[in-house]
């Protein structure tokens, strides 16, 4: 299978020796869980995307500093791909950013949230478990970096997880969109850094128990065991 990773924002460069760039991140996780994956990265915020949209077998839309409600040409290109992507109902995965630009592209709406920002470790419950869920915990622990949130989901989404600070979580469209609000790429250092450069926007309190939660077990691999069943799962 290869996946096209739809790059939308840049790593600082003082951390892209640790860290990588974003596509990096996801190779990382993904390459992890099947080792026979092929990558192609396209930079949406340079214009850059496939000729063909069949040139990869389904996409993969990374987070982003950006906001999908701000008038900028690549985040309103972005939407076009990700409307034509519906429309072949192609097989399209959306991480923070791309959660939220998806739903937007589709007809919900992203606010930045009255609750501030979230930030660190959140569990997000299940109230189902879809085909290519583990059967397993019905609670997912997984690291988060967002202030604006999805207040209503895009029509005909399946919103399968949630938590009190953040209800739509986890969707789902058809069998061939799949969107989540955290960040299974990241690792607790890099959301430390973030959490750091972010210290007086997030607030104090926000901030202190942000850096607390990390020393919780993040599920960024069993996310990635996830994408990966949902990515080979057939489209009926």
């Amino acid at each position: 299978m290869k996946l096209g990773i739809l790059k939308t924002d840049a790593v600082r460069p003082e951390w892209v020796p640790e860290f990588g760039e974003y596509p990096d991140m996801f190779i990382a996780l993904l390459a992890q869980a099947d080792s026979g994956l092929e990558f192609a990265v396209y930079d949406v915020e340079l214009g850059q995307y496939p000729e063909d949209i069949d040139e990869a077998d389904a996409y993969l839309i990374t987070g982003s500093k950006s906001s999908v409600y701000e008038d900028k040409p690549w985040i309103a290109s972005l939407m076009e791909f990700v409307q034509e992507s519906h429309r072949r109902r192609k097989k399209l995965v959306g991480i923070c950013f791309g959660h939220q630009l998806v739903a937007q592209a589709l007809g919900g709406k992203v606010e930045k949230s009255p609750r501030g920002w979230g930030v660190g470790l959140h569990t997000h419950h299940f109230t189902t478990a879809p085909s290519w869920h583990d059967q397993g915990d019905m609670d997912l622990d997984i690291l988060v970096s967002h202030q604006d949130q999805v207040v209503k989901a895009a029509d005909n989404t399946r919103v399968l997880a949630g938590s009190e600070f953040c209800e739509n979580a986890v969707c789902q469209i058809g069998d061939h969109i799949l969107t989540f609000q955290g960040h299974p790429e990241f690792l607790p250092d890099y959301a430390r850094e973030i959490m750091i450069l972010r210290k007086e926007q997030i607030g104090e309190t926000t901030y202190k128990a942000g850096i607390v939660s990390l020393h919780g077990a993040h599920q960024g691999q069993r996310v990635a065991r996830w994408i990966l069943n949902f990515l080979h799962a057939r489209v009926e």
